[in-house]
């Protein structure tokens, strides 16, 4: 169960120990170049799996509208092409998403749904979820550029709230280009100086996919054992695209900016928590689709 706690913090209860999470984001739903065979392989994935979706950002491409400096006609797909280009594309991927919209919980905005709100003044994420709810009787919410969501899982048979564990998930869709070296490492790094008390970070946007883990040691106080020195787990994930802008490598803005090819694809958080003979924990990681 979803619940909005305010509009980019959101708390997501379960009682299953052996938590997943899906985490995507830049799908791009709308660009011919977004892998609609792949993102359809993952997204069956998590309905076989009954794995709920969080989506980090740049669901949609939406760059073909007037007036955009970024519009090609060879890039708009044919059923976008007419005098109802965005709403065409609400229209049409309320359609497509509908067999998954029970698993979405929170769509976060990337800089492609903030510049259409800055130019053409719609909010075109807002209006997918609105009409996917209203359509598919769900309950999707849409999260912020950055944000919070709040696990909690319930670890044994007692529904007290004491025994939920918590895992706090800091979002932010990204920015900066990223680095064909350093994939992105540095914007993780400046994370652990930005945020506290974290689990979990995680980011897109520079089209990467792949995670790392880090310790932080804190000092914990507890009123009958005192004070003990502990290690706190950050898990932090970049997640990919589904718009193969490389594709052979013969030209285009990708292409003469020297980008390289991009793995396709989000990432699969998992949640293991438990009860030790002192504390209620968990162990996390996180792992791309199966191919």
């Amino acid at each position: 169960m979803i619940k909005r706690i305010s509009r980019n913090v959101h708390e997501l209860t379960t009682d299953i120990e052996n938590f997943q999470l899906a985490v995507l984001s830049d799908i791009h739903w709308d660009n011919p170049k977004c892998d609609r065979d792949k993102l359809k392989r993952d997204l069956d994935y998590c309905l076989k799996h009954e794995i709920p979706i969080f989506i980090n950002g740049d669901f949609f491409c939406l760059m073909q509208g007037r007036g955009d400096h970024r519009r090609n006609k060879s890039d708009i797909r044919p059923e976008h092409n007419n005098a109802r280009y965005l709403d065409s594309i609400v229209d049409t991927a309320v359609e497509w998403w509908e067999p998954y919209a029970h698993l979405l919980t929170v769509i976060g905005y990337g800089n492609h749904e903030t510049a259409i709100i800055k130019f053409q003044e719609t909010d075109l994420l807002a209006r997918f979820v609105d009409l996917l709810n209203y359509k598919c009787g769900t309950n999707v919410q849409t999260g912020g550029y950055g944000g919070w969501l709040v696990i909690k899982q319930r670890i044994g048979k007692d529904n007290r709230v004491s025994h939920r564990v918590k895992t706090k998930i800091k979002y932010f869709h990204g920015s900066g280009g990223g680095g064909i070296v350093t994939k992105g490492a540095i914007n993780l790094t400046r994370a652990l100086e930005m945020y506290e008390d974290m689990d979990v970070f995680c980011m897109g946007h520079i089209h990467e996919n792949w995670a790392r883990n880090d310790m932080r040691e804190k000092l914990v106080h507890n009123s009958i054992t005192g004070y003990s020195i502990q290690q706190k787990h950050v898990h932090h994930m970049i997640t990919g695209t589904y718009k193969d802008e490389y594709v052979d490598g013969f030209g285009g803005w990708h292409i003469e900016r020297g980008a390289p090819a991009k793995i396709l694809g989000g990432r699969i958080l998992k949640i293991n928590a438990y009860r030790t003979a002192k504390e209620r924990t968990k162990d996390i990681d996180s792992i791309s689709f199966p191919r």
